[in-house]
């Protein structure tokens, strides 16, 4: 038997290594599957995590800046029912010691009527207000809001206003 000229030769038999190797073939994707699920449950636990410590932090931050106000006003007042005047007035921001001087700080407080107690509400973040509920010796209450500014210099809370 003979071929013609212009027909090729029959491959050759068993034992010939193909030119290139075929791609695997998955009977079922189920492994895919699991894999996928494993790290889509991987990832949820991850951001769960992150999403968790972000919260736990910034509520942790909100409940610090609350008592470093609450201290500062309490320091504030007691300074006041005591008749510490320069304590006081060390707790005032800059602007409002540049408004009056110790001396003038201690007059103008002198006057006004003495407190007996107080209860400091929780800073409004917002405003940097404090809501402080004050008992007077007449006998008398009041809803006081007290301003605070931020010290550049150490990062304190200070005292720098008063409104009713």
């Amino acid at each position: 038997m003979t071929l013609p000229p212009d027909v090729p030769a029959p491959p050759p038999g068993p034992g010939v290594t193909p030119p290139f190797a075929a791609p695997p073939v998955e009977g079922r994707t189920a492994r895919m599957w699991l894999g996928l699920g494993v790290a889509a449950l991987a990832t949820v636990l991850c951001c769960g995590a992150g999403g968790t410590a972000l919260v736990g932090l910034v509520l942790t931050q909100a409940e610090s800046l609350n008592e470093q106000a609450q201290t500062i006003v309490g320091d504030y007042f007691d300074a006041l029912s005591e008749e510490k005047y320069d304590a006081a007035y060390d707790l005032l921001c800059e602007d409002a010691q540049e408004d009056e001087s110790p001396q003038q700080f201690a007059a103008r407080v002198a006057r006004e009527p003495k407190i007996t107690s107080y209860e400091v509400g929780d800073v409004k973040l917002t405003t940097l207000t404090v809501p402080t509920d004050v008992t007077y010796a007449s006998g008398s209450r009041q809803t006081l809001e007290v301003s605070l500014a931020q010290d550049r210099g150490t990062g304190r809370f200070e005292v720098c206003g008063i409104a009713e």
